[in-house]
């Protein structure tokens, strides 16, 4: 569910979180809605969006699915760009990062995901999400950056992934579920992680604003998928409405609407706690996905959801400057 640029925090969903390069804030005038009635929208819509990826698979071809998501989803930033009156940014440098970040971040992910729910559950690819933050961290360590873990976040990676094992019940031969599915939704949030540590290095003081630098790495992904869709996959024949307008409802609200509010709480209640929003999206993602799909539910998905979001919190903690006594 990633636009644009990464989450200072690095690493939460969606999964999700978008966020772009360090801009000097702007005064604006107050929303109309609570930021906490924003807060729960925001959850929800990247909730279903699972589901919505889920219903559109039923009719087209995952990279179609994907292919629909990023145009809808650009359309919507175009059109508050022309309303604005902001520019695209300029200069083949900026965009060809913008072609590697759109990769990562949205072209890979999200054709990923498609491809996963074409033999996992949506409840499963929602919790597959959840595990970013534990990628990200698991990308910072291989990288030796200057965020160094601490035993606590560490005690989180382990507790995280355990988590994961215990949602796919290794126990008893993966509760039934398909390994190569899961495995590629996996991959998907590892493509975030790997997006979000691309992105802090070559695009985190562009100077650009962050809703010309989402809508540029939007565009870059439609264009993406554009070209490779045709060529692995057949185009829809037909278009039945249920599926259609669940692809739609991926891209408007999914992608293009979800970036304009999860900025809009940035710039209001700041990164922190704007990002905890991505713990509420496996839990909505698996409700969905058991009370609109009818997908089963054994004991041990809950618990394991319950367990890497534990385990994802505890990754994002910082360990606190300590201040000399006098």
């Amino acid at each position: 569910m990633t636009t644009a640029t990464a989450p200072p925090t690095a690493a939460g969903g969606n999964t999700t979180a978008t966020t772009t390069p360090a801009t000097p804030a702007t005064t604006t005038r107050r929303p109309l809605l609570d930021w906490r009635i924003r807060f729960g929208a925001l959850a929800l819509i990247w909730g279903f969006s699972f589901v919505f990826i889920k219903v559109g698979t039923e009719a087209f071809a995952p990279l179609y699915v994907t292919l629909g998501r990023m145009l809808f989803g650009t359309a919507v930033l175009v059109a508050v760009l022309v309303a604005k009156r902001e520019r695209l940014p300029s200069g083949a440098r900026v965009w060809g990062h913008l072609a590697v970040a759109a990769f990562f971040l949205n072209a890979l992910p999200f054709s990923l995901f498609a491809y996963a729910e074409l033999t996992i559950p949506s409840t499963l690819a929602g919790i597959c999400n959840a595990t970013s933050p534990l990628w990200g961290m698991v990308l910072a360590v291989a990288a030796a950056s200057d965020d160094r873990p601490t035993r606590q976040r560490v005690a989180g990676l382990g507790i995280g992934f355990a988590g994961v094992l215990v949602v796919l019940g290794v126990w008893q031969g993966f509760s039934g579920q398909d390994p190569a599915g899961t495995a590629m939704a996996l991959a998907a949030s590892l493509s975030y992680a790997v997006g979000w540590q691309y992105v802090r290095r070559t695009l985190s003081r562009s100077g650009h604003s962050h809703l010309s630098m989402s809508g540029a790495q939007l565009l870059m992904g439609t264009a993406q998928l554009a070209v490779v869709a045709p060529l692995f996959a057949t185009a829809p024949g037909s278009f039945p409405v249920l599926p259609l307008l669940s692809v739609v409802a991926l891209g408007a609200l999914g992608t293009g609407f979800a970036f304009l509010v999860q900025y809009g709480l940035v710039e209001e209640v700041g990164p922190t706690t704007a990002m905890m929003v991505t713990y509420f999206v496996p839990v909505i993602a698996t409700a969905a996905g058991v009370a609109i799909l009818g997908e089963h539910l054994t004991w041990n998905t809950p618990v394991g959801a319950l367990i890497v979001l534990a385990g994802a919190a505890l990754t994002q903690t910082r360990q606190r400057a300590r201040t000399p006594r006098s």
